[in-house]
């Protein structure tokens, strides 16, 4: 058995609560506005030794209102086909809604475990109502309190029976990918077209994709975890609470990652926000390939792409040793590049040149271009060594380290990227006292 539970019910019953507390994060986003998560929500739970991994989902509604009805509800489906066990929750405060009715109608149909979830039952007194969704015909229930933990014991307990104690698989050592970049943009699209799924709600509408998603892509001999993520914003723009956590998400999912795609808009070229998102990838040290989408829409002569590449480049001076790649995520151009690109750089990024090597290289550089002085005093380098780090460091030990300036780091880390393949990754150098 894969050990994957889903919850799934009607929006606003603290499904998102629950996955919360279930992972022990604050991964879902919980607000009282319904019809808040979208898609699937993936986490991982530990109970009692017992590993297993949870999908939340969004609200299941029908004839309403919600232009993102029918893809939630899509979303819903997928992950009652992928689950093991149905976590179906409903909430004791409102009795049944015709929701409810809707939810329990498919879920016999399915051939899942299904354990109903009674929630919001926070104290003795509400337990008696708990007795009337027995008429959804789903056996016993389990009434709980996502808010304060009640009851989650001893439905852990039953969940954890069914799996049995089997040790969950380790997870793997695999770069992270992030997909980030302007809300509308594309990332989505491109998220499921590189999955060959409709893993994602995919809509006209900007904003659509609220949390970050890790999926893992092993495909084609290439193994990493893909992450889709909420589109970044001007912080002025950023108006919901929402909308803001959604962009605290994107954030910390660029700090997570070990590569980030930034993802252009071809008809509106490199904005403000792009670099504001460009910078923040920068700040930190993390891989990157830049993607300009939606080029199939582009009026095209022999100089489009070059122009459009050079005002990118302009644009991000002086750190331009990145590649550029020009794709339609709809028609699929060029698809396959990217993930020829997130091998190469992750390789760049667990690049380790031998001392000797960048001795070599390194101090003949410096001899032909040493610091310059300052105050009267001459800096010599007199070693270089790579450093153990997650991106690639280099220490420059000279007996001024103090007087060497910013211009010069810069040339040291050019020559760098003359001499080894450092495309896509950051580059760190220090100068130290021998």
């Amino acid at each position: 058995m894969s050990r994957i539970v889903a919850i799934v019910g009607r929006p606003n019953v603290g499904k998102s609560t629950l996955f919360n507390r279930l992972t022990g994060t604050r991964e879902a986003i919980v607000d009282e506005a319904s019809g808040v998560t979208r898609d699937r929500i993936y986490g991982q739970a530990n109970w009692n030794g017992v590993d297993f991994s949870v999908i939340d989902t969004g609200g299941y509604v029908h004839k309403s209102e919600d232009v993102f009805e029918e893809e939630i509800n899509k979303q819903v489906m997928l992950a009652i086909e992928e689950a093991d066990i149905i976590l179906f929750m409903v909430d004791v405060t409102s009795g049944i809604h015709r929701f409810d009715l809707e939810v329990a109608e498919l879920l016999r149909k399915s051939s899942k475990r299904v354990m109903l979830v009674v929630n919001k039952v926070d104290n003795n007194e509400r337990l008696p109502y708990a007795s009337e969704f027995y008429s959804l015909g789903l056996g016993d229930f389990f009434a709980v309190s996502s808010v304060n933990g009640s009851g989650t014991g001893e439905l852990l307990d039953a969940v954890t029976g069914i799996f049995g104690e089997h040790k969950a698989e380790p997870v793997p050592d695999l770069p992270r990918v992030s997909i980030v970049g302007r809300p509308n943009v594309g990332k989505s699209t491109l998220f499921n077209t590189l999955l060959g799924e409709e893993r994602n709600i995919v809509t006209p509408l900007p904003g659509t994709t609220r949390d970050s998603i890790y999926t893992r892509y092993n495909k084609y001999n290439h193994d990493f975890f893909l992450v889709d993520t909420a589109g970044l914003r001007k912080k002025k723009k950023v108006n919901e609470d929402i909308e803001f956590y959604s962009t605290v998400r994107a954030v910390r999912a660029i700090e997570n990652s070990d590569i980030c795609i930034l993802l252009i808009d071809a008809t509106r070229g490199i904005e403000s926000q792009d670099m504001n998102i460009f910078w923040l990838i920068q700040r930190n040290y993390k891989g990157l390939i830049v993607i300009v989408n939606k080029w199939d829409l582009i009026k095209k002569d022999n100089n489009t792409l070059r122009l459009f590449e050079q005002e990118i480049r302009n644009r991000t001076a002086p750190f331009t040793d990145y590649d550029i790649l020009f794709i339609s995520a709809i028609t699929r151009q060029r698809i396959h590049k990217i993930l020829e690109l997130i091998d190469k750089v992750n390789n760049n990024l667990n690049i380790r040149i031998p001392t000797a090597l960048l001795n070599e290289t390194m101090l003949d550089e410096v001899a032909k271009n040493p610091p310059p002085a300052v105050k009267g005093k001459y800096i010599k380098i007199k070693y270089i060594t790579q450093l153990p780090t997650k991106v690639p460091s280099f220490a420059f030990f000279c007996n001024f380290p103090d007087y060497v300036g910013e211009p010069y780091k810069r040339f040291v880390e050019n020559r760098l990227r003359e001499h080894f393949d450092l495309t896509g990754v950051p580059v760190r150098i220090f100068f130290r006292k021998k």
